[in-house]
C-alpha cells in the first residue's frame, strides 16, 4: 500500500506537480482504497478496468484481490512509472497489470481478457463522459465503483422527481442500477481537493427494449434537459420539427406534452424516441 509518505517519494522521484487539468488529486490513505475494494464486491474471478490509477494506490489494492487489472493513464509519466511502483510494491502480481497509455474519453478497446468490473477514482472533470463512454465501450463490465465529486454522484444515482436528477442520471441508467455507496472526505487525497467526494455504485442490467437507436434516445434526453423549466413539447420542438411533431410523439409514448423531463424515467425517454420521425 502507498501512504503519505511513499506517495510524496514517488512525486519527488518525477518531479510530479498534480494538475487541475487532469483532475490529478492522489489517495495516500491506505484505509480508503481498502474501503473502495471492499465495496466494489471484486473478487478473484474478476478482470479489473481502472481509469486514471495516478502514482498506483488504489491499483495497489485492487491487484491484491482482482485476477487482473488494465489501468488506463493519460499522463505519460505516470503511465511509465505505473510498472516499476507494482514491481516494488507488489512483485508477485506484476503479471496480472498491465498499463494503456490513452485517454480514456477515446480508448476504443481494452486489451487481454474481457473486463468484467471497473474500479476508479476517476478524473473529476471528465467523470461522467468516461464512465458513459467505457459503459458503452465494454458490455462485459457487470459492475463498478466510481469515486467521484460528491455532487456529480447524487447526479449519478438520482431517482426522477428529484432536484438533481438530470442528463447524467437518464444515460447512466439506460445501462445500469445505479446507488450512492458512501462518502470520502478531502483529506484522504494529495493535494486535497476543495469538494467533498462520493462513491457511486452500479450494476449492469439491459437496457429499456425499444425500436429506437440508444443514440436517438441520448438526443431526446439531451434535448429534453437543454432547458430544464420547459415542458416536454416546447422543449423537443427542434428535434421532433415542430411543436406538433413533439406533442404528437409524445402524446404516443402516452405523456402528456406539458410534463417536464425529470419527471420521465429511461423508458419513458425510450417510448418518446420511438414516436420521434428521425432524419438521416
Amino acid at each position: 500500500m502507498l501512504g503519505p509518505a511513499e506517495v510524496r517519494t514517488l512525486a519527488a522521484k518525477l518531479d510530479l506537480r498534480p494538475t487541475k487539468q487532469r483532475g490529478q488529486n492522489f489517495v495516500i490513505d491506505p484505509n480508503t482504497v481498502r474501503r473502495i475494494v471492499t465495496e466494489s464486491k471484486i473478487t478473484a474471478e474478476d478482470v479489473v478496468v481502472e481509469v486514471g490509477p495516478g502514482l498506483g494506490s488504489l491499483t495497489l489494492a485492487l491487484l491484491a484481490v482482482a485476477r487482473r487489472v488494465v489501468a488506463i493513464e493519460v499522463d505519460p509519466l505516470l503511465a511509465a512509472e505505473l510498472p516499476a511502483t507494482i514491481a516494488t510494491y507488489a512483485p508477485a502480481q506484476a503479471g496480472a497489470f498491465e498499463v494503456v497509455h490513452e485517454d480514456a474519453l477515446r480508448i476504443q478497446q481494452v486489451p487481454g481478457p474481457a473486463p468484467t468490473a471497473l474500479v476508479a477514482n476517476l478524473p473529476y472533470n471528465v467523470s461522467v463522459p468516461v464512465l458513459l463512454h467505457l459503459l458503452a465501450l465494454l458490455p462485459s463490465l457487470e459492475r463498478g465503483l466510481v469515486m467521484v465529486q460528491s455532487e456529480v454522484a447524487d447526479r449519478l444515482a438520482a431517482p426522477p422527481g428529484s432536484k438533481t436528477y438530470g442528463v447524467p442520471s437518464v444515460k447512466a441508467a439506460w445501462y445500469a442500477d445505479v446507488r450512492r455507496a458512501g462518502a470520502i472526505g478531502r483529506n484522504v487525497f494529495w493535494p486535497a481537493p476543495n469538494v467533498d467526494s462520493g462513491l457511486v455504485a452500479w450494476t449492469r442490467r439491459e437496457p429499456p427494449v425499444t425500436t429506437a437507436s440508444r443514440e436517438q434516445v441520448f438526443a431526446v434526453i439531451d434535448a429534453a434537459f437543454a432547458q430544464r423549466r420547459k415542458a416536454l413539447r416546447p422543449a423537443l420542438r427542434n428535434l421532433a420539427g415542430s411543436a406538433d411533431a413533439a406533442e404528437e410523439a409524445l402524446r404516443k409514448a402516452g405523456i402528456d406534452p406539458m410534463t417536464r423531463g425529470e419527471q420521465l424515467d429511461v423508458h419513458a425517454f425510450a417510448r418518446i424516441a420511438e414516436g420521434v420521425t428521425w432524419t438521416a
